[in-house]
C-alpha cells in the first residue's frame, strides 16, 4: 500500500518540478533581457522636462546601443549617478570625448558660461531643463561606463507613447 501511494505522489511531483521550472527559466529570460537587452525606466522630476513630465513617465532603454558604442550627440541616455551609485538618470548627452561643450554655470543667476574639452572615455550629460537640473556642470564629465542605455520609446502617459528621437533636443546645433 506505502508503494502505490509514492507511486500517486510521482505524478504531482513531477508537476511541481515542471512549473517550478517554467517559472525559473521566465525568470532567467527576464533577468538576462533587463540586464543585456532593454529595460524599462522611470523618468520623474524637473531635470528633464519637457522630454519628460514631472510627474513621472515610463520608458523603454537599450542597453545594446552602449555596449556597441551607437551613443552620440543629442541621444537621451540612462546613466549611472556619479554622486550615488544606487541612482539612475535619464539625461541628454551633449559631448562626446574630444567634443568641446560651453554650458552656462549657474543660469538661474547669470549668463557666465564656460567650455570644457570631454577628456577621453567620458561624456558630457545634462538634463533638457538647465534651470532644475544636476549634471555634468556640477560633477564634471561623466566616464563613458557610467551609461547604461539609451532612451528609445515612451511607455507612460499614453498620449505621448512612441519614440523618443533626437526631435526634442535642446540644441540641434551641437
Amino acid at each position: 500500500m506505502g508503494l502505490r501511494k509514492l507511486w500517486q505522489y510521482r505524478s504531482i511531483v513531477k508537476e511541481a518540478w515542471d512549473q517550478t521550472m517554467a517559472v525559473a527559466t521566465l525568470l532567467c529570460g527576464l533577468h538576462v533581457t533587463n540586464t543585456y537587452l532593454c529595460t524599462l525606466g522611470l523618468a520623474y522630476g524637473p531635470s528633464m522636462l519637457p522630454t519628460f513630465n514631472l510627474t513621472g513617465d515610463l520608458f523603454l532603454a537599450d542597453r545594446l546601443s552602449t555596449m556597441f558604442g551607437k551613443v552620440g550627440r543629442g541621444d537621451v541616455v540612462l546613466v549611472r549617478s556619479p554622486e550615488n551609485p544606487r541612482k539612475l538618470l535619464a539625461k541628454r548627452l551633449l559631448g562626446m570625448q574630444g567634443d568641446s561643450v560651453t554650458y552656462v554655470v549657474d543660469p538661474k543667476n547669470s549668463d557666465r558660461s564656460e567650455t570644457v574639452v570631454v577628456p577621453k572615455g567620458h561624456v558630457w550629460i545634462e538634463g533638457d531643463n538647465i534651470y532644475a537640473s544636476r549634471d555634468s556642470r556640477q560633477y564634471g564629465p561623466v566616464p563613458y561606463g557610467l551609461v547604461e542605455g539609451k532612451i528609445f520609446w515612451k511607455i507612460w502617459p499614453p498620449k505621448e507613447f512612441g519614440s523618443l528621437g533626437q526631435s526634442r533636443m535642446k540644441d540641434p546645433d551641437l
